[in-house]
């Protein structure tokens, strides 16, 4: 493990041992939440409890397809910080997660131990939406990645509670484990009640963004 990535899990262990949306990482207290996500790199599946306001728990299974890394593990998710203004809402989230990565060096089977931590903030208007995300993971000999990623969206009607909300939004991440290290991809978001859907392209890789998520 490198100094910077163990000083980054340090970082994100002291703020959460100090501490007392829909596609959010942490839902209302008592609830569950199902979050499947698939883009150019790795398609994972996440399923969590919240506690509290401030806090989930769950399980992640994560297949990086490029290394075709599989990745289990246990993960966190810390509401750090929430704005609200008259007319916008921001949230700071910190993540991270420690299991196993399953995959072949020399074509032999490797099991090594694995981690992660992230960081992510958004910033929303009922029309206007932006955030950023960072994640570092640890894959032991199967290799370290790191990711990008920023997105703006607008909301071309504003709709009230209950009704089909639509979002179009741009994503622009960076991968510098992957030959095309910086690409781009146009996405459109729905979402009514508990669930919420996106679907975009990315337009370098030439490959597919799926992402849902469902509220229960």
């Amino acid at each position: 493990m490198t100094v910077r990535f163990a000083s980054l899990l340090l970082v994100f262990a002291a703020v959460s041992a100090s501490s007392s949306a829909l596609a959010r990482p942490v839902s209302y207290a008592g609830g569950w939440t199902l979050i499947e996500t698939s883009n150019r790199a790795s398609s994972a599946a996440l399923l969590h409890y919240t506690p509290a306001y401030n806090y989930s728990i769950g399980a992640r299974y994560e297949w990086m397809r490029g290394a075709d890394v599989r990745m289990h593990a246990v993960q966190p998710t810390y509401l750090a910080k929430r704005w609200f203004g008259k007319e916008y809402q921001a949230n700071l989230y910190l993540t991270g997660g420690i299991g196993r990565a399953e995959g072949k060096l020399d074509q032999v089977a490797t099991t090594e131990t694995a981690s992660f931590a992230g960081i992510m903030a958004d910033w929303e208007t009922r029309s206007l939406f932006a955030s950023y995300e960072i994640r570092a993971a640890d894959l032991g000999k199967l290799g370290n990645q790191t990711m990008h990623a920023a997105r703006i969206g607008w909301a071309p009607y504003e709709g009230d509670t209950g009704d089909l909300h639509t979002w179009l939004m741009l994503e622009i991440d960076r991968r510098e484990h992957l030959s095309g290290a910086t690409t781009v991809t146009p996405l459109i978001r729905f979402f009514q009640g508990p669930a919420l859907l996106e679907v975009g392209y990315n337009l370098s890789d030439s490959k597919p963004l799926i992402n849902f998520t469902y509220r229960f």
